[in-house]
C-alpha cells in the first residue's frame, strides 16, 4: 500500500538550482558556480594538454550577491555547475525600516528584499525620497534574491 508518510499536498516542479555544463563550454561574463556560490565569470584562460594529461581550465568569477573574488581550475572535459539566474524587474512601492516593498507584475507587494548595500542602495534611498517612480531588477539564483539594479519607470 502507500507509505503514509509521504506528503504531496505540496510540490514543486522539481527544476534544479544549477544544470551541469562543460567547462570548455563556458564562456567569460557568462555564470557559473564556484566554491558553492553563484559567479560570473571575468577571466578565464586554458593551458594546453601535458603529455599525458587534460587542457586545464583556469576560471576566476565574482559572486553575484557578495561581489568576493573566487577562482577555480578545472580539466576542460568535466561539468561545471551552471546557475539557473532569474531577472526580475518590480515597481518600488516603499521603504520600510532598510526593506524594499516591491509591486509585482500581479499585483502582490512583497516586503521581503533588504536594500542592497553601497552606492545602488543610497541611489534608491534618495531617488525614492525625491519621489521618483523606479523600477528595481532583482537577481534571483540558488536560493538567494538581491536587488541589483535600478531603470526609471515609464509609465
Amino acid at each position: 500500500m502507500a507509505d503514509p508518510d509521504l506528503d504531496f499536498t505540496s510540490g514543486d516542479a522539481g527544476a534544479s538550482v544549477t544544470y551541469p555544463q562543460q567547462c570548455s563550454a563556458l564562456r567569460k561574463n557568462g555564470f557559473v558556480v564556484l566554491k558553492g556560490r553563484p559567479c560570473k565569470i571575468v577571466e578565464m584562460s586554458t593551458s594546453k594538454t601535458g603529455k599525458h594529461g587534460h587542457a586545464k581550465v583556469h576560471l576566476v568569477g565574482i559572486d553575484i550577491f557578495t561581489n568576493k573574488k573566487y577562482e577555480d581550475i578545472c580539466p576542460s572535459t568535466h561539468n561545471m555547475d551552471v546557475p539557473n539566474i532569474k531577472r526580475n524587474d518590480f515597481q518600488l512601492v516603499d521603504i520600510n525600516e532598510g526593506f524594499l516593498s516591491l509591486m509585482m507584475d500581479n499585483g502582490d507587494v512583497r516586503e521581503d528584499l533588504r536594500v542592497p548595500d553601497g552606492d545602488l542602495g543610497k541611489e534608491i534611498e534618495t531617488k525614492h525620497g525625491a519621489g521618483e517612480d523606479m523600477m528595481i531588477t532583482v537577481l534571483s539564483a540558488m536560493g538567494e534574491e538581491a536587488a541589483v539594479g535600478i531603470k526609471a519607470f515609464t509609465k
